[in-house]
Order: C-alpha cells, then structure tokens, then sequence
C-alpha cells in the first residue's frame, strides 16, 4: 500500500496548459491519463470521477479540479 500524501504543486501558465491538454484528450479518447507530480508519477483511470470545486473566504478564492478514484489494492 502507498503512503497518504497531500500535497500542492504549482505550475507555470505554459505547464499547465500542456497538462491540460493532454488531459482533455485521454479523457476525449477515453484513456487513462498520467502525471508526474513533486517527482512520483500519478497513473488516473479512465474510471475516475471529475469535480470542480470552488471556495471562498478569508479574501481568497480557490478553484479545485478534482479527480478521484478507487485505489487499486
């Protein structure tokens, strides 16, 4: 089993962009989408469930895309 992990990662415009597509076109094709974040590479099923999340407080706005699966055991 993989130990819990929370982490954050930041990522310039361009990154973010390319990552973005990429994902955009598994989802498209239906495959399964993979990224390397803080140097452990992330492997997403083509099964998850995708949310966006928004919070607001404390004069801060945050906009979470989410994605969550089942781990494999």
């Amino acid at each position: 089993m993989k130990p819990n992990r929370d982490i954050e990662k930041e990522y310039t415009s361009e990154q973010l962009a390319a990552k973005l597509r990429r994902l955009a076109d598994c989802i498209e094709s239906g495959e399964n989408f993979e990224i390397q974040v803080a140097g452990e590479r992330i492997y997403v099923p083509d099964r998850a469930v995708f949310s966006i999340e928004h919070e607001r407080g404390g004069g801060e706005e945050e906009l979470e895309f989410q994605f969550k699966w089942e781990s494999e055991k």
